[in-house]
């Protein structure tokens, strides 16, 4: 008995050391989240009150690579590669058009500059919704001017809605078209002795994703397809910007046509050519139009300048108060598909079957949300993926809420395939729609292997299907036959769901379908689309069809990082920036004082999380999540 009492003693004492080992780190965890707490808080009082918005300055728009409805990546990894000046350049929409909505009533922004040395492009209904929001603040009366180094098709749509349009005098402006040109494989695969095996139904003469390896250049019908849309886009581009340069479409037309010419009139100086032209206002260095704008606004006797504010720095300025639209309150959720379609849980810029379906039915059991416009900017992918989609759409309809789909620079093959559960389709007149076919590919390198590398493959298995798919085995051709099969399987499936959404014959569909692309204008004469429009008429379109008054809430529905994600990054962010501002640099000093005010809302509610953690022996059953 003695000797039991020792035992449990001897239990008792290692549990009490375990504890008191546990206990002890837990003390030292919170203890150092304490003394970051306190650092951090050091660091708000002594970062002062922040860089205000100057009481006069022009608001600079210099959007960085290509124009997009949602930033690619996950978001931590994205802010972390942010934070290291290693993300893929982007500009998101949203965020230019809350910028210039801001800037157009805001008594502080006397002017608007437009600066496209960093625009790597974007499609034509971004260029335009971007152009409508430099339009619509024109009518503040404030003036508007634009510049560039070198203006590209995409700049020079969006400078010509300027007051003033510079060019730099080593620059010029390249209006070189839309056009559609790709690599073709056929000679180097039979070359090297790969069977790439094709599977698509016979009536799919225009799905020519496939064309580059079964051929050496396009078809006809591929081109008879393109070449439609093409010319939609540079016709729409035209008539938006010759007017605005009060000329004619034909009149550029005819200029791109005569280019050699008017160089050589020009001695061959590039930049003279559009000024000639009647394309451009004043040609240039950068003084020039730096000194333009100090006219406009005044100059910043600090950094050798005029008086400005960067898009970025504005809208961290504005905060919660920079939205077009209110965030809460009964009103319309916005979900992006944005990218190829795969299947399952993708990163945003990628649409993943199960993370996009997430997303719909995150919005779904939302209560405020009373209507679901997805806003499609995708050439497709996985039919899988976007089944997965469309039938979690098709579940939120059914429970009474209406789905309104708003198609942006593409919305084809998959990116139709999950536009079809809707109430309403609403289309640029350029996108780039339909395509409405599928096909399969499973190329097999046996030959080559065994040719050049001396290695052979063989065995058994316990059926005929054992080992079939495989890229080293030639493929049966029993196996193609089912493949085959399959592929037209999913093509009529795929009529009959458009069919069955746009109130259609199956061989209606038929006809306007077999892989074919069309523009948003032809594919509203076809029946593809209900009507012409961008995402903002889409959103009223929703809110109409809700029920929804003047004043409801927009509200995007997107993974975002959560509170203690943000904080880690805040909290990188702000020692970066620390030992940067130490050099006396004032752009960094400015982002770290702003920082410093958001930390301290953050730390705030931290302090008073941490509080709430009283439990006497420092065990806790809590996921450290949240749901709003």
């Amino acid at each position: 008995m003695h000797s039991d009492q020792k035992k449990n003693r001897g239990c008792l004492g290692l549990v009490s050391f375990v504890y008191g080992l546990f206990d002890g780190f837990r003390r030292f965890v919170f203890n150092v989240v304490f003394y970051v707490l306190l650092f951090l808080f050091i660091g708000v009082l002594a970062g002062g009150d922040g860089v205000m918005v100057p009481e006069q300055a022009a608001l600079v728009v210099a959007p960085s690579g290509f124009l997009v409805e949602e930033l690619t990546g996950d978001p931590l990894e994205r802010a972390v590669d942010e934070l290291l000046d290693q993300a893929v350049p982007e500009t998101r929409m949203e965020d230019l058009l809350d910028a210039i909505a801001a800037a157009k009533d805001d008594s502080r922004i006397q002017a608007l500059y437009l600066d496209f040395d960093g625009l790597a492009g974007g499609g034509l209904d971004k260029l335009e919704r971007f152009a409508r929001a430099v339009e619509d603040f024109k009518e503040s009366g404030k003036p508007i001017v634009a510049g560039g180094d070198w203006l590209s098709k995409h700049g020079y749509y969006l400078a010509v809605h300027a007051d003033e349009v510079y060019l730099h005098d080593e620059g010029t402006v390249w209006l070189d078209g839309y056009g559609l040109f790709r690599q073709y494989h056929r000679d180097l695969i039979d070359r090297l002795e790969i069977d790439w095996n094709i599977f698509r139904p016979e009536v799919n003469v225009f799905k020519s994703a496939v064309e580059p390896y079964l051929r050496n250049d396009m078809s006809e019908d591929a081109k008879t397809a393109s070449l439609a849309v093409l010319d939609d886009l540079w016709d729409g581009y035209l008539e938006k910007v010759a007017p605005l340069r009060n000329q004619t479409p034909e009149q550029f037309r005819q200029a791109i046509a005569e280019l050699p010419r008017h160089m050589e009139e020009q001695g061959g100086d590039m930049a003279q050519v559009p000024l000639a032209l009647g394309w451009v206002d004043h040609v240039g260095p950068r003084d020039l139009v730096r000194d333009r704008m100090i006219e406009l606004v005044g100059r910043d006797e600090e950094n050798h300048t005029f008086q400005q504010i960067s898009m970025g720095d504005y809208l961290d300025a504005l905060a919660d108060d920079r939205f077009r639209n209110p965030q809460s309150g009964d009103g319309v959720g916005v979900v992006y598909a944005v990218g190829t379609i795969l299947d399952g849980t993708q990163s945003p810029g990628t649409i993943g079957g199960d993370s996009t379906a997430r997303l719909v039915r995150q919005a779904r059991y939302d209560d405020e949300v009373k209507a679901i416009v997805l806003r499609v900017d995708s050439g497709g992918g996985s039919v899988f993926g976007s089944e997965v989609i469309r039938r979690e759409l098709e579940l939120a309809r059914a429970d009474g809420k209406p789905i309104v789909v708003s198609m942006g620079s593409v919305a084809a093959s998959g990116g139709y395939w999950i536009s079809t559960p809707s109430d309403r389709i609403l289309a640029s007149p350029h996108t780039i729609t339909g395509s409405i076919g599928i096909f399969g590919m499973w190329p097999t390198f046996e030959d080559p292997i065994a040719e050049h590398l001396g290695t052979h493959t063989d065995g058994v298995g316990t059926t005929w299907l054992s080992g079939d798919l495989r890229i080293d085995r030639e493929l049966d051709p029993q196996l193609g036959e089912l493949i085959h099969s399959n592929i037209d399987h999913g093509y009529r499936q795929f009529l009959s769901v458009v069919a069955a959404a746009r109130g259609m014959e199956v061989e209606s569909v038929d006809e306007v379908a077999r892989g074919r692309i069309w523009s948003g204008q032809d594919a509203l004469d076809l029946g593809l689309v209900d009507q012409l429009g961008d995402l903002e008429e889409a959103v009223g379109v929703a809110a109409e069809l809700a029920g929804l008054g003047a004043g409801h809430s927009v509200k995007r529905i997107e993974r975002q990082l959560d509170d203690w994600d943000q904080l880690l990054v805040d909290m990188m962010e702000a020692s970066v920036l620390r030992v940067a501002a130490l050099s006396g640099d004032t752009d960094w000093r400015g982002r770290a004082q702003r920082l410093d005010q958001r930390l301290l809302r953050a730390v705030e509610e931290r302090v008073e999380f941490l509080q709430q953690f009283n439990d006497p022996r420092g065990v806790y059953a809590h996921c450290l999540c949240s749901v709003e």
